[in-house]
C-alpha cells in the first residue's frame, strides 16, 4: 500500500526531551567503538577543554528512542514494518552538546518519494535538535519500504 505523502508531511510528531547522561554517553560511545577518551573520561575532556563528556557521533539517533513507540509514524501511515529498511542516515551538527545538557528533538516528515516504479518507497524524517532555543543538531533518516504489490 503506498504511503500517501500529504498525510506523511502533515503527521504530528511530539517533542521529545531528553537531559543527556554522562553514563548513557559512555555506553554508547564504547558500543560504537569510540576510542578517543574525550568520550568516556571526563579528565580527558576537561583537559581537552570541554566542560563535560561531549556527544559522540549519532548519538542523537539513540534519542529519538525515548519516544513512547518511535516507530508508531509508520504504522499510522499504513505500513507494514516487515518491509521496512533504514536507507540512510545523515547529521549536520551546529554546537558541541555535553553531558548535563536538555535537549528537545522535533521529528517531522519532510520528503516522501518513490523509486523501481512505486516497488520502494522512501520517507525523509529530519529531526531538529534544539537546546533551549538553539538548533545544535540536524537528524535526517531515510526509511525505505518495499512494496510486494508493485511489480519488479
Amino acid at each position: 500500500m503506498p504511503v500517501d505523502p500529504d498525510k506523511a508531511r502533515a503527521l504530528a510528531f511530539p517533542p521529545v526531551t531528553v537531559t543527556v547522561e554522562r553514563g548513557r554517553l559512555r555506553f554508547f560511545a564504547r558500543v560504537i567503538g569510540e576510542t578517543d577518551p574525550v568520550y568516556v573520561d571526563l579528565a580527558a575532556a576537561r583537559a581537552a577543554g570541554h566542560p563535560d563528556l561531549p556527544v559522540p557521533p549519532t548519538f542523537f539517533f539513540s534519542l529519538e528512542m525515548e519516544a513512547p513507540d518511535p516507530w508508531s509514524y509508520l504504522a499510522d501511515l499504513g505500513v507494514d514494518l516487515r518491509r521496512v529498511l533504514h536507507g540512510e542516515q545523515e547529521f549536520v551538527y551546529h554546537a558541541m552538546v555535553y553531558a548535563g545538557d536538555t535537549v528537545e528533538l522535533r521529528p517531522r516528515i519532510v520528503d516522501v518519494y518513490t523509486r523501481k516504479g512505486g516497488a520502494l518507497e522512501f520517507l525523509v524524517k529530519r529531526t531538529d535538535v534544539l537546546r533551549g532555543d538553539h538548533l545544535v543538531a540536524e537528524a535526517t533518516a531515510v526509511v525505505v519500504v518495499r512494496d510486494p504489490e508493485v511489480a519488479r
